[in-house]
């Protein structure tokens, strides 16, 4: 075999691989979209503490957990409904503004869950807070073992009111 046919055949063998490996990937790991919106009435603060910092008027440290659920219209995701999310953040907030670090568990309605991490930013809007937040999927169980992807959100709150409702949407893959 001459030089020049050896260069055509490994290049050839290497361009069908570069196209053959990335379709391989691709349709193992489909990316799949769900979003939902939560009204006020399905979120509850099931427990809060709020420490004053002091440093300035209005600037206080929260550790708080939300409950939020679907009795109608669930979202569906991996095929199976969701059930709940949980979320247990911690807040740094001066008068309703700043950040808010969250750690939400999304329970699916056969049991499986899975985890994501987010912050949020929001700030003082005629006395309610509106926000957008974004964070990464850090693992699931059952069938959604090997989850990964990307979470974003938006809403408005009274902490004072008990009032809060977003709005979510979730970009997400399995690896095989």
């Amino acid at each position: 075999m001459n030089r020049r046919t050896a260069l055509i055949l490994t290049s050839m063998a290497l361009l069908s691989l570069s196209i053959a490996l990335p379709a391989g990937d691709a349709s193992a790991q489909q990316k799949q979209k769900v979003s939902y919106k939560v009204p006020a009435e399905n979120t509850k603060y099931t427990q809060q503490l709020t420490i004053p910092v002091g440093d300035v008027p209005g600037h206080k440290f929260r550790t708080r957990e939300i409950h939020r659920t679907f009795p109608t219209n669930a979202p569906m995701n991996n095929g199976t409904r969701l059930k709940e999310v949980w979320s247990r953040n911690s807040t740094d907030w001066i008068d309703l503004n700043g950040p808010t670090n969250s750690y939400n568990t999304y329970v699916l309605e056969n049991g499986d869950r899975f985890f994501t991490r987010t912050n949020t930013l929001g700030q003082n809007m005629a006395g309610k807070r509106a926000n957008t937040s974004v964070g990464t999927i850090t693992g699931g169980t059952g069938k959604l073992v090997g989850m990964q992807g990307t979470v974003r959100g938006s809403g408005t709150s009274d902490p004072k009111a008990g009032f809060n409702e977003n709005q979510t949407e979730i970009e997400y893959w399995i690896e095989k």
